[in-house]
């Protein structure tokens, strides 16, 4: 098993630590260190701390992702979803929320407000080539060129 080590910061030491919602679940909840309540109205942005900083060991990277009851419910959800926590990062994660929908959302303190999934990656060595290999079906259709 891998070790990602978790600072809590001053701001959120009363705030639990991340945690997967159930056995099965991919994500750490992450939750708002808001000092107050933030809100956010319908189309404004807000970068929410979270009081943790990470320590995520070489080979691997953080995908902060919105949360779906968030989204579906209420319109919230990231301006960059999904967000990537290099791991060299050692700065606070601070989430950029944005609201989608009709209604003011408030963002409370210890509310979960996005997950993290921590992933292994690999580093390739690009090489410039003159033309491609292999020809697809597909080519370079993108955009909506492979139908709905």
């Amino acid at each position: 098993m891998t070790d990602v080590l978790v600072q809590q910061l001053p701001h959120g030491l009363d705030l639990p630590l991340p945690t997967r919602a159930s056995a099965g679940a991919a994500g750490f909840d992450l939750r708002a260190a808001v000092a107050t309540p933030v809100t956010l109205l319908p189309g404004q942005r807000a970068l929410i701390p979270t009081g943790l900083a990470l320590a995520i060991p070489e080979g691997w990277e953080g995908q902060v992702r919105p949360r779906s009851g968030l989204a579906l419910k209420h319109g919230i959800t990231m301006i960059n979803a999904p967000g990537t926590i290099d791991a060299d990062y050692r700065g606070e994660l601070m989430i950029p929320l944005v609201n989608l929908g009709q209604e003011p959302f408030v963002v409370q303190r210890g509310e979960r407000i996005a997950q993290i999934i921590f992933a292994r990656f690999e580093v390739p060595a690009l090489r410039v080539v003159d033309a491609l290999p292999v020809d697809t079906d597909r080519g370079a259709g993108g955009f909506g060129s492979t139908g709905r």
